[in-house]
């Protein structure tokens, strides 16, 4: 099997322009954070974007994970990680490139399952930065194991009526509109084929957005900021029952829907913590040839030479990884195949993602000592951020679970093991037999 990571000269020119873009324009937003979080912060952060998104789209790669027919650029998943790897280096870059979660997620997902209807009326103003979004489906009982999920949708004539307790639902307290995951039948097919995904205006009476809830990342996070994760109540709210998504035909097709939505997430997640993987490894970098303690420079000390030398094939893994994933799903897609064949791909970059972006954060940490654990670098705040990697999107655990059933399947017990000398011995004697025998007569 070949695996062709290479793309053409013309967007690797793109690749070229979005890197010095995003260090030149972007990055330097991270230390006006502060102001963008006061009253009228909002309004001010819009206003300096707007000519940067202007810029983007000028370059042919606003919302560039969308196909063309749907107003993006129709890239398939590897031009997108290569993408994403860039992105990943600042919070702000998403956004400005029209890629931000959850809203490209859910554009994504009313671009495959949404109705003609539901796209012109939800998915056109989010790629137009018009209207804002939520994916509404953790629940405090329910994370790792989404058939625990109890907030119901019962039709009542032409309505659907939603109650059930949510939350991690983020960016909800300054969403237009919400997609919820209810259950809207019974288990009678099969737990997964018992909910479905509706859209609800947020504004819709009965949806009580209890509060953002503080994180190790933002733990001084106040409601209505963006970037928060709402607790909500659902309490009798009522919706058109053609705001199922996908309409009649999506009733069921929740956790299916859902994939669509997750699968391709993933490969971007992990090149975007490549992305900050890479800014935390500079600074080891810049840190180990500047700082000079106990007679020489810590570059020539054998220990920071190892965590460099660590950080370096644990990132190179990740990355080859995740674009041999990428390759696997566009492959499936050039053949009308659904990712889900690539789950362990995608399984392994989620956890071992995970695992090199801590890793090289807290090196990064480690070799700058107490300056590295103020905030006079960003590396505290990349730390805080990081630790949500290995939860989000399913907990490390699980898709170490599905990695390992995968994987087992390729192989059956055996005993004698397969590998028993004593057993192999017996078997080649007999197939050579002609051979030992012309061996023993010549003796």
């Amino acid at each position: 099997m070949a695996w062709d990571f290479e793309t053409e000269p013309e967007f690797e020119a793109k690749l070229e322009w979005m890197r010095r873009f995003v260090r030149e324009e972007i990055i330097p937003l991270e230390t006006l954070a502060h102001e963008f979080r006061q009253p009228g912060g909002r309004e001010m952060f819009a206003k300096i974007v707007a000519p940067l998104k202007d810029q983007v789209k000028a370059q042919g790669l606003w919302a560039a994970h969308l196909p063309p027919d749907m107003g993006g650029m129709g890239f398939g998943q590897v031009r997108l990680g290569l993408m994403h790897e860039i992105l990943g280096q600042c919070a702000f870059a998403p956004s400005v490139f029209g890629n931000n979660a959850p809203d490209s997620g859910n554009a994504e997902l009313l671009s495959v399952g949404g109705t003609p209807e539901q796209r012109e009326q939800w998915m056109k103003p989010l790629l137009a930065g018009t209207m804002r979004s939520c994916f509404s489906m953790t629940e405090p009982g329910a994370g790792a194991d989404p058939t625990l999920l109890t907030t119901s949708a019962m039709r009542d004539g032409d309505e659907w009526v939603i109650n059930g307790h949510k939350w991690f639902s983020s960016n909800a307290s300054i969403s237009d509109f919400l997609i919820v995951m209810c259950k809207t039948g019974d288990s009678e097919h099969g737990a997964y084929k018992a909910y479905s995904m509706i859209i609800v205006p947020t504004r819709t009476p009965g949806v009580n957005i209890v509060r953002d809830v503080p994180t190790m990342g933002e733990p001084d996070h106040k409601t209505g900021e963006p970037g928060g994760h709402a607790e909500i109540l659902y309490e009798n709210v009522r919706v058109p029952f053609d705001n199922v998504v996908g309409g009649e035909a999506g009733i069921g097709q929740g956790f299916a829907l859902a994939q669509k939505r997750l699968g391709p997430g993933r490969i971007h997640h992990a090149m975007r913590w490549l992305g900050q993987s890479q800014r935390a490894f500079d600074m080891l970098c810049e840190r180990a040839l500047t700082r000079y303690s106990h007679g020489s420079i810590l570059a020539e000390k054998q220990m920071i030479q190892d965590w460099i030398a660590e950080s370096h094939a644990e990132m190179q893994a990740a990355r080859l990884l995740t674009l041999q994933a990428a390759w696997k799903m566009d492959q499936l897609h050039a053949q009308g195949k659904h990712h889900s064949d690539a789950r362990v791909e995608i399984g392994v970059i989620k956890f071992w993602g995970a695992k090199v972006l801590y890793n090289v954060i807290d090196r990064a940490i480690q070799i700058h000592g107490s300056l590295g654990y103020t905030t006079d670098l960003p590396l505290e705040a990349m730390y805080r951020a990081a630790r949500a990697a290995r939860i989000y999107d399913g907990p490390d655990e699980v898709h170490k679970v599905t990695v390992a059933r995968q994987l087992l399947k390729r192989y059956r017990a055996s005993d004698p093991p397969l590998e028993h000398i004593p057993t192999r011995r017996l078997a080649a004697q007999e197939k050579f037999a002609s051979y030992l025998d012309d061996i023993a007569v010549s003796h």
